[in-house]
């Protein structure tokens, strides 16, 4: 096994400037808007679907986009509409990746969505976005944090996951900020065939995430890419799962080459699979879903001296105002 997704190395960090920060970003059924303050991921997931050709040191060397604040700050000043849709942070790595500790950089950028009035989501596998509970706490009413947990097991967490934190830490997190009245959910997302996708594995994931205080939870099955497959079959290998080479090129269709295109699971499996895990959290009192109050808003610039009724009304309530 000599070409693994992680070693006993830390990654090196660099910094570089960016030219624009924020972008148009769609996936599946998603599409919004995106910041990724950083470029690369400490997280080492062998799931992970960033990893493209074009970032060959991914795992290994981590790029600080030193002046994302300041770059964000102009774009939303100069933004053009009158409304902004709600922002991913991040979509191409973790926002609160260890390199936050040094830079800080997410915090910052956050500063800055929220003094625009931006509604965003955070998706993490991090628990050092505890330190900026309060920033988030304060914006409550504009905010939704999704922690991607996609199993309870620690054996398979670090082999699979070895960046990340042990789940029990992640989940004093996500209490710290449900007790703090912080909208917040899990996403059990990747669900991976023969390996976080039994029954059982997939209750510790929900019942944590009840006792946690969170309303939503949602998942999503593992999609496969020639980088992403290789990966998977040492997974596969060093976990000991019988024949699994084979069952997931039956589960996925496909015989070897993979070609870079996205291979989805079989419909009738990945529906079994997502059926089983809607209610169970169902069961739990929870909800499948996003929270209905995140969409776009009216964008803020009274602090540059542009002031309209929707911005003015923004100021002096305690409530987002919404648009139909």
């Amino acid at each position: 096994m000599s070409e693994l997704w992680y070693n006993d190395k830390a990654p090196m960090f660099e910094t570089k400037t960016s030219k624009s920060i924020i972008h148009p970003f769609a996936v599946k059924n998603y599409n919004g808007l995106a910041i990724n303050p950083y470029q690369g991921c400490g997280h080492r997931c062998a799931y992970c679907y960033a990893t493209y050709e074009w970032s060959p040191e991914f795992y290994d060397k981590i790029y600080a986009k030193s002046n994302a604040p300041e770059v964000l700050d102009r774009q939303l000043a100069a933004w053009k509409a009158t409304t902004i849709d709600p922002v991913m942070v991040a979509s191409a790595t973790d926002a609160y990746q260890p390199a936050e500790l040094r830079f800080g950089l997410t915090r910052r950028c956050v500063e800055v969505l929220q003094k625009y009035n931006v509604p965003y989501y955070v998706f993490t596998k991090s628990a050092i976005i505890e330190r900026d509970l309060e920033l988030h706490k304060k914006y409550r009413h504009n905010c939704f944090i999704v922690w991607s947990i996609t199993a309870r097991s620690e054996k398979i967490r670090r082999l699979v996951e070895p960046g990340t934190p042990p789940a029990e830490r992640i989940f004093t997190t996500i209490k710290k900020f449900t007790d703090a009245g912080v909208c917040s959910g899990v996403n059990i997302d990747p669900i991976m065939p023969l390996v976080t996708d039994s029954d059982s594995e997939l209750d510790l994931v929900v019942d944590a995430c009840k006792a946690a205080g969170l309303c939503h939870v949602f998942g999503a099955m593992l999609r496969m890419r020639t980088d992403i497959w290789e990966r998977m079959k040492a997974v596969l290998t060093l976990l000991e799962v019988p024949d699994g080479v084979n069952e997931y090129k039956r589960l996925y269709h496909f015989e070897e080459p993979l070609s870079s295109n996205y291979v989805s699971a079989d419909k009738r499996y990945a529906k079994r699979v997502l059926d089983g895990l809607e209610q169970k959290i169902k069961n739990r009192g929870m909800l499948c879903d996003f929270p209905d109050f995140m969409g776009p808003r009216q964008i803020d610039k009274s602090h540059l001296g542009q002031t309209t009724i929707m911005s003015y009304l923004a100021q002096t309530s305690d409530q987002p105002v919404l648009l139909s």
